[in-house]
């Protein structure tokens, strides 16, 4: 009889003998508004209904309860478990139609609903995108500024990027106890390691670009470029305190000279003290430079700095990280050979 008022009022209709075929009607083709009785063979309609909410499939389709229990037990326990209305037998025809109409609308409205925020929510992830491929730009192009007045900087930047995203990787395969290095982690020392040597545009150039070994009081002033990374960084971290491309830049501009041992600089932070982005671009930061022929020193090659960073396990740099660094440091040499002219 209920079909039968339903389609005469235009609905499609789908009648089951019993909750266990609905419920694989369900499966097949979700409707947009479900009535069931509470006294059904098999499942009763309050366990379908039950059952129905806890898939998140189905969990938005209304349910409405048309039911000879009239008490008010039954009624709650049918609002508990989801129900979104109860109607008692005998009913009335237009009641019917009335509260089956309500629901339907209610319905179109919520998947109208539903669909307006996956369209919002596409229009602001877009927008997210431009603004952060636009502070990213701002990065690369700050951390540039350094470059002209050592050429040698850019290609610096490049290859330390490269080698904390390597690292990062390698520590979210292997997990090391304690560490929580996830996508966005990575993500993120990518771009920040490019701030790492910011504050070097304070520097002096007689004293940047000397040729020779740094005095000792011209090794302080060259120290004083962690501080003065950090501090131009925290200028712009107050306007945007949640920047996480900030806050990590923050951390590798000031603590990248810190050492596993305490014998580091500015803070002398030890172990687990200084941050993990500081401690990976510790490792990269060594990497390079040992690579690296200078007028005081000729470069390593990749094997024996391999060995010369094996030797500052525990020492200048985090053991885990060194740990990491030897499951890919195949690849620290791919890309010193490909990033350098």
């Amino acid at each position: 009889m209920l079909s039968e008022i339903l389609k005469a009022a235009g609905y499609d209709v789908m009648a089951f003998d019993s909750g266990i075929n609905a419920l694989k009607a369900i499966f097949k083709s979700p409707p947009d508004l479900i009535i069931l009785d509470i006294v059904m063979p098999g499942i009763d309609g309050l366990e379908l209904c039950r059952m129905l909410k806890e898939n998140p499939e189905f969990s938005d389709i209304p349910v409405l309860f048309i039911s000879g229990v009239d008490d008010v037990d039954n009624k709650l326990r049918a609002f508990s478990v989801g129900g979104a209305d109860y109607i008692t037998k005998p009913f009335h025809l237009r009641e019917i139609q009335a509260r089956v109409k309500t629901h339907l609308q209610l319905r179109a409205a919520h998947l109208e609903l539903k669909q307006y925020n996956r369209e919002l929510q596409r229009m602001v992830e877009e927008k997210v995108k431009e603004i952060l491929e636009s502070q990213l730009s701002t990065i690369v192009a700050i951390s540039k500024l350094v470059e002209y007045h050592d050429i040698e900087t850019g290609q610096h930047i490049e290859r330390v990027q490269m080698f904390c995203k390597i690292l990062a990787l390698s520590l979210k395969d292997f997990s090391p106890h304690g560490l929580s290095v996830d996508d966005e982690f990575v993500e993120t020392i990518y771009w920040a390691a490019a701030l790492h040597d910011i504050g070097k545009v304070g520097i002096p150039d007689n004293i940047l670009l000397k040729p020779n070994r740094l005095t000792p009081s011209e090794k302080e002033i060259m120290k004083s470029h962690t501080i003065i990374g950090a501090r131009a960084l925290e200028e712009v971290q107050r306007k945007y305190p949640r920047n996480k491309f900030l806050n990590m830049g923050i951390e590798i501009a000031r603590w990248h000279h810190e050492r596993w041992d305490g014998k580091g600089y500015p803070d002398g932070l030890s172990g687990e003290e200084i941050p993990l982005s500081a401690r990976i671009m510790a490792l990269a930061d060594m990497y390079d430079a040992l690579r690296a022929k200078r007028p005081y020193k000729p470069a390593f090659g990749h094997a024996e700095t391999v060995e010369a960073i094996k030797a500052e396990e525990g020492h200048a740099l985090d053991p885990t990280i060194v740990e990491a660094f030897l499951k890919v440091e195949e690849s620290f040499s791919q890309i010193w050979e490909n990033l350098t002219t």
